[in-house]
């Protein structure tokens, strides 16, 4: 089991709050501190990150090789939501930075530009699907569609429903040609939130992460949080299930981000494809420009 030398007492599976089909619950009272699954401190995490990378390095390696270019090949596909602050970058860097560049696409939805919104909401999302042996991660995604458009209202309800219509038959297209889907909301406390958009006014070095708009979107803090409960309500499947992510410890989310990655891939067991020429041929071959 990977990472079972971490601290004798700590449980070794970091699980945020998995949303089951049907879910009738509150975003609001899943806790932002709690490290469901994982009973070790701040150290512990970090050291059991640092030993899962080869681990998740190699599943996607395996991935690449066995699937990149082939026709209906494998893919992972890993959505990123979350509140500003929430540590969606932490997770690029350091759990998705973990592996080889070459075998994942990363895509920052920001607003549509105006070509963009000659089309559908999953027009541009479409575009950045993952092929075949690549991890693709959205950094925000088409939930957005249904999140800030549900909060400042400019879709009505009607259309918000159509979405998330929309949304499930997308996923289900995906899922059925071959895309493992993971989609995990990063739920930070409000609390914790203005203590990061603090720490970026009084830094210098962190100015350039601070938008204004900021601050003027956490007066719909209590939106926001119904707005995902609807969203997760309506979107959670059994293809492609949301996970809320408990995000006031980084330490905490990038390792129960990192354990679904891992999951992902070993449900997909990607195996080392074999040779299409005769290896011995080729040693013998080799051997004879090295005399």
């Amino acid at each position: 089991m990977p990472g079972a030398d971490v601290g004798p007492q700590a449980a070794q599976r970091p699980a945020g709050f998995p949303i089951a089909s049907g879910w009738t619950g509150e975003v609001a009272d899943l806790d932002p501190r709690a490290t469901p699954g994982f009973e070790g401190r701040k150290a512990d995490g970090r050291a059991l990150l640092a030993r899962r990378d080869a681990t998740l390095g190699e599943l996607q390696e395996r991935l690449y090789a066995a699937h990149h270019g082939r026709e209906g090949g494998r893919s992972v596909l890993l959505i990123v939501q979350g509140m500003d602050t929430s540590g969606k970058g932490g997770i690029m860097r350091h759990v998705v930075g973990g592996v080889d560049p070459q075998g994942v696409d990363i895509a920052a939805f920001k607003a549509p530009t105006p070509a963009e919104k000659r089309h559908d909401f999953l027009w541009r999302i479409r575009r950045r699907t993952p092929a075949p042996g690549i991890i693709g991660v959205f950094d925000r995604s088409h939930y957005e569609d249904v999140l800030i458009h549900r909060v400042h209202g400019w879709a009505d309800a009607k259309e918000i429903r159509s979405r998330y219509t929309a949304i499930n038959a997308f996923e289900r297209e995906l899922s059925e040609a071959g895309t493992v889907i993971v989609k995990v909301m990063l739920h930070i406390s409000r609390q914790e939130q203005g203590e990061r958009l603090m720490e970026r006014l009084e830094r210098p070095d962190k100015h350039w992460k601070f938008s204004p708009g900021d601050v003027d979107e956490r007066e719909h803090w209590d939106a926001y949080m119904d707005a995902y409960t609807r969203a997760l309500r309506a979107t959670s499947t059994v293809g492609a299930p949301w996970t809320v992510i408990p995000a006031d410890r980084k330490w905490y989310a990038r390792i129960a981000v990192q354990q679904l990655l891992l999951d992902a891939l070993e449900g997909i067991d990607p195996q080392w494809p074999a040779a299409d020429f005769d290896v011995e041929e080729q040693i013998d071959r080799l051997r004879a420009t090295m005399d």
